[in-house]
């Protein structure tokens, strides 16, 4: 019998009906379910493995009093301690739920149905999902060595262009780009169209990039941050957009006011203030950024140089494959077949010392029962 329901619905708009939904990592909890595991690790989402900060964790406890009241709809606090922290003033900040939340409230705000979006190949896949969200063509750039081309994606600029979306480091490749090269990008791009730097792993990176003083010179830059990697507040989805006053004040129109809950706005303001850990977050993606090269090595893989949270490695196989060996196996990775174009690499997220151990050995035992294909 058909379950083809017989009621008609309105028809979605024409992006909508061609967006692939984006695929999250799987939970373990999901996966002890569906094969019967009792020990998993999850390696899959870029997570902080030492969870969050705390100070973060008992300004939640504070602000479970005011749970039955909504959240301060402008996040007054948590603006005051960013245009503290990063020299900006407070009427320059978009609160987002996640920079995800950022992210479409550009394409909302400065993209309309038949305009441009330019991003580059290997890139967040939601950059592509917001811009077919709105009816926009995405203009995909070749990649460069699995990062960004900034020089043709300077010159694929048209009367048609509205944003640019890079990403520094990028995910899922974990490539970078230095300042001096962003500074001769931002040069090329015309006035009319809105830069997004998306720094969502910009605490990984080295401190010798300050993007924060081209918002002065370029009103037609915004920056995206996140507090759901370094800072551990993955669940409570929190991120902040910088900007010109122009630019923050249309992004704040179309903001919905009670974006980020009052637990992610204490606990926001709490691990921005505890920088001892983020340099331990810092210190312990280091080693274990090394333990895992070392451990490739070994392997006689090649993996992408990173300067986030995560590394991607080429298993000279089908990545698919080794990515559900190793589920089977009680690891969640991440698979970048599909729409990043990358079919026989998998991404590993930086954990502790002994999940990484666990992955390396897990990783062994499915590479030695998957035959290398004839392209590696």
């Amino acid at each position: 019998m058909s379950t083809q329901s017989s009621f008609l619905i309105p028809p979605a708009n024409d992006g909508i009906c061609h967006i692939a939904p984006y695929q999250p990592g799987k939970p373990i909890d999901e996966l002890k379910r569906e094969l019967g595991l009792d020990d998993v690790i999850k390696l899959a989402s870029n997570e902080n493995p030492l969870g969050c900060s705390p100070q973060a964790k008992a300004a939640i406890q504070q602000a479970i009093d005011e749970v039955g009241r909504y959240p301060d709809g402008n996040g007054f606090a948590l603006k005051q301690q960013i245009s503290q922290q990063f020299g900006v003033e407070m009427n320059q900040i978009t609160l987002g739920n996640g920079s995800n939340d950022i992210l479409e409230l550009v394409a909302r705000t400065f993209v309309a149905a038949q305009d441009e979006v330019i991003y580059s190949q290997h890139a967040f896949a939601v950059y592509a999902l917001a811009t077919q969200a709105v009816g926009a063509i995405g203009v995909e750039v070749p990649a460069k060595n699995f990062g960004h081309d900034l020089v043709a994606m300077a010159n694929a600029v048209t009367d048609k262009t509205r944003v640019i979306f890079i990403a520094n480091p990028n995910n899922p490749t974990g490539t970078w780009f230095e300042e001096s090269e962003f500074s001769q990008f931002m040069q090329l791009i015309p006035q009319h169209v809105l830069v997004v730097l998306d720094e969502a792993y910009v605490e990984y990176f080295p401190e010798n990039f300050n993007s924060l003083k081209f918002l002065t010179q370029y009103p037609n830059l915004l920056i995206s941050r996140t507090l759901s990697k370094a800072f551990g507040l993955a669940s409570l989805r929190v991120g902040f957009g910088l900007a010109s006053v122009e630019v923050t004040n249309l992004l704040n129109r179309v903001r919905q006011p009670f974006n980020v809950s009052s637990f992610a706005l204490a606990a926001a303001v709490a691990a921005l203030k505890d920088t001892d850990f983020i340099e331990q977050s810092r210190e312990l993606n280091k080693q274990g950024m090394a333990q895992l090269e070392q451990g490739f090595a070994k392997l006689g893989l090649h993996w992408i140089a990173s300067r986030a949270n995560f590394i991607a490695v080429d298993v000279q196989r089908d990545g698919g494959q080794v990515f559900n060996a190793l589920l089977k196996k009680g690891v969640i990775v991440r698979p970048v077949g599909g729409g990043y174009a990358m079919p026989q690499h998998i991404r590993v997220s930086i954990g502790l010392p002994e999940e990484n151990a666990r992955f390396l050995e897990t990783l062994a035992q499915v590479l030695a029962e998957i035959p290398a294909t004839e392209a590696a």
